[in-house]
């Protein structure tokens, strides 16, 4: 079955890296192919073009439900319910909502935020209201989350927020039936009372109800580093480990009582288990897989049919695919399988038997080289301490915390003391877990980073990984040391001598910007932060740097005190080694030793010259004025920063440096407000090119229409990260080429 599902899962695979889908005409062909594979019986070509064709008709479908373009930006009166648990902040709840008025030419599924609610939103809630509404659209950078396919795996068609005139209207009604999701937010606003005073609190909801929202960065980073991050959810290891438990006590219980057919009571059990299990976590695609899998294998049990391991994962694959063909694009779903797929490889039919805790222990291991490859690709790490950490922590997490959990859902709304007791030792198994968890991640070399490889260097690693983990009588095994060659030799066209790479990274409305010589690199802004979770020095620069492998940063600048220019800063400074700070507000990292900058500084990095040409000592009036302005220049062109500079400050520039202030590339002053880009500053500045860093439909409505008429009076051409996201600038040896990720790497879903 495994040799037919393949191609299957491979023509889905084709498709997910289209950037745009086949027309009807192309479907048309296909199904005619498909229907003469399938007369002469060349059945895995038929199946992977199925795989292409089924992929194609679902997206084709799903991108359908989309916003329409007229509908951006108007205010709309919608109704609706509540789905999933909401998301609050210091300033907003953000929740997803299920639409069913509108129906015509309108999304089934919005993702709204709400800014200072003046009553609790909970999940079930049925609401009138007013929303605006823009299409789905995310920051594009390389290393960097896609939002825009995430919202699309989840069939969210627009995104927006609340208004609150006309006044947002509750159906007390239908708000009071009682539901599953209803019970999950019981559960959440319980855990909020009892474990109030607990830094545990998000970990507890984590494993009882999925939620992992509340989940702290510093927790996040230290499950990470150990490879621990899997335990953090209702997950198919813990589906399966209870179901097992329930299994095995029913099982006994019923042979002791001579029911008839206790297999199939304990089966039963067992399913009931498993679905009340993932109905805690909301049915979330991990535990779908896996009760798809529990499922195949207790329907076996009951029909008293054998069914190999990899008969029923492969069966599991092509089931979830069949219901949804995008789980391909998450990296939950390829991780989930991946690691059945090598525990069955590397365990079964082998020849001898290995006590528990070997066996435990090579699970572990092998599981961790398994994952290796896909981890890499993903998230640029591994975490070289997986197995002793999970070693430690599976067995906590799987047998006493999540049973616990379990215990503690079962009487918290008929005997609440009990649950008390149980959450208090839940409470200290994990905060105890965490402790030994901090001290290893700390570790030295914990954690090994690496350059981001290609997608054409996984096959080939996964093809190493499964040669070395063969039984010992194989041939040429060490034919997998070869294949890992590859991975460790990844060419990511680093700059030379006298070259500069820039990348304007997209970080909404806001500017940050990374600029690489041959062997210095340094950061200019890091863009905004928006809540004490979410900033866009975590969320957009750190990915950047470590998709090219950067973990020295030399210098970091910060134009000014804007949010939107210095709120990811800390988080830079906290997770890389940062050799110097510059910037003219030193009172916001007074404890890093900040060096103000001022006209006149100057250095040089690989025949590449850095000088500051503002501010002064004699200040101008507003902040904005008093940006600091970077000049990078070499003999083959030449870059100009500006910060947020306005009119006052740029007649400075010209009055003091006129024909100086040439250059081959400028970022647009404050983002191309009309308060900027004066026409003097132009003229002497001439670039050959603008860049614009602005955010998709901002409040400020930047950039201003006015300033790009001015542009093109001028001739000057420009782009935006609105609509090219991250722009890549080579000043080389004998060219200057621009470059954009969504002109490069655009897939259909980001169109």
């Amino acid at each position: 079955m495994f040799f037919y599902v393949l191609p299957f899962v491979v023509g889905i695979l084709v498709v997910q890296q289209l950037s745009e889908l086949p027309s009807l005409f192309w479907l048309i062909v296909l199904s005619l192919i498909a229907f003469l594979l399938s007369f002469y019986r060349y059945w895995r070509l038929f199946f992977f073009i199925i795989g292409i064709m089924w992929a194609s008709s679902f997206s084709i479908v799903r991108l359908a439900n989309r916003l329409p373009e007229l509908l951006q930006g108007q205010t709309i009166e919608v109704e609706g319910q509540v789905i999933g648990l909401p998301h609050y902040d210091e300033r907003k709840v953000r929740f997803d909502f299920s639409v069913s008025k509108p129906t015509k030419n309108f999304p089934k599924k919005i993702r709204l935020s709400w800014y200072f609610p003046k009553q609790k939103i909970k999940t079930g809630q049925f609401w009138t209201l007013a929303v605006k509404l823009k299409k789905p659209h995310g920051r594009f950078n390389p290393g960097g989350f896609d939002y825009e396919k995430w919202l699309f795996e989840q069939n969210i068609g627009a995104t927006g927020y609340v208004r609150t005139n006309p006044e947002p209207l509750l159906n007390k009604f239908k708000s009071t039936n009682k539901t599953f999701s209803n019970l999950r937010q019981e559960i959440s606003d319980k855990l909020d009372e009892l474990l109030k005073d607990s830094d545990n609190k998000g970990l507890v909801k984590a494993l009882m109800i999925g939620e992992r929202n509340e989940i702290n960065q510093q927790q996040w980073d230290v499950f990470r580093k150990t490879g621990t991050v899997h335990l953090l959810a209702i997950s198919g290891l813990h589906i399966g480990l209870i179901s097992g438990l329930v299994y095995f006590l029913v099982l006994q219980i019923s042979i002791k009582l001579s029911t008839v057919s206790p297999q199939k009571y304990a089966a039963i059990s067992a399913l009931v288990f498993a679905l009340f299990y993932s109905a805690l976590a909301g049915f979330s695609l991990p535990t779908q897989r896996s009760l798809m899998m529990l499922i195949i294998a207790m329907i076996a049990l009951v029909w008293q049919r054998k069914i190999t391991a990899s008969n029923t994962v492969s069966l599991t694959l092509f089931t979830v695919l069949i219901v949804d063909p995008l789980a391909v694009l998450s990296i939950g779903f390829w991780l989930s399988f991946l690691a059945v797929i090598v525990i069955i490889y590397s365990l079964a039919g082998r020849l001898g038997r290995r006590g528990y805790w070997l066996s435990a222990i090579k699970i572990h291991c092998v599981t961790a080289i398994g994952l290796a490859p896909l981890l890499i690709y993903s998230f640029q790490q591994i975490s070289v301490i997986s197995p002793i950490a999970n070693f430690i922590s599976v067995p906590v997490i799987s047998f006493l915390v999540v049973p616990l959990c379990l215990l503690s859902v079962v009487f918290m709304f008929i005997f609440p003391f009990i649950t008390e007791q149980c959450l208090t030792f839940v409470d200290t198994l994990l905060q105890g877990l965490y402790d030994i968890l901090l001290i290893m991640a700390d570790l030295p070399y914990a954690v090994l980073n690496t350059e981001t490889a290609t997608v054409f260097t996984i096959p080939l690693t996964l093809l190493a990984v499964f040669i070395l983990m063969a039984p010992k009588g194989l041939p040429a095994r060490w034919l997998g040391l070869v294949f890992l060659i590859p991975s460790f030799f990844v060419n990511h066209d680093k700059p030379k001598q006298g070259e500069i790479t820039t990348t304007l990274l997209d970080v909404g409305q806001g500017l940050s910007a990374v600029i690489e010589t041959a062997h210095h690199v340094l950061v200019f802004d890091t863009g905004a932060k928006y809540s004490n979770k979410f900033n866009m020095g975590d969320a957009v620069v750190i990915p950047f740097l470590e998709s090219k492998g950067i973990e020295v940063v030399d210098a970091l600048l910060i134009s000014h005190a804007d949010n939107d220019h210095s709120g990811g800063a800390l988080s830079i400074i906290k997770q890389k080694k940062v050799s110097k700070i510059l910037t003219s507000v030193p009172n916001l990292f007074e404890q890093y030793s900040p060096i103000l900058c001022l006209r006149g500084q100057t250095w040089e990095w690989d025949q590449v010259r850095f000088e500051v040409l503002s501010p002064s000592e004699d200040y101008l009036k507003g902040e904005n004025n008093n940006s600091c302005v970077l000049k990078v220049s070499s003999n083959y062109g030449t870059l100009l920063f500006t910060g947020d500079i306005e009119k006052p400050a740029e007649d400075w520039l010209v009055t003091n440096y006129a024909n100086q202030l040439e250059s081959d590339i400028l970022i647009a002053p404050h983002h191309g407000s009309k308060t900027s880009s004066s026409v003097s500053l132009l003229q002497q500045v001439s670039p050959k090119m603008i860049l614009i860093p602005a955010g998709y439909r901002n409040r400020f409505f930047f950039p201003h229409q006015e300033i790009i008429e001015r542009y093109e009076k001028l001739s000057i051409p420009w782009v935006s990260t609105v609509d090219k996201g991250a722009v890549v600038v080579k000043i080389q040896h004998n060219s200057i080429i621009i470059d954009s990720i969504r002109d490069n790497q655009s897939k259909y879903w980001n169109k």
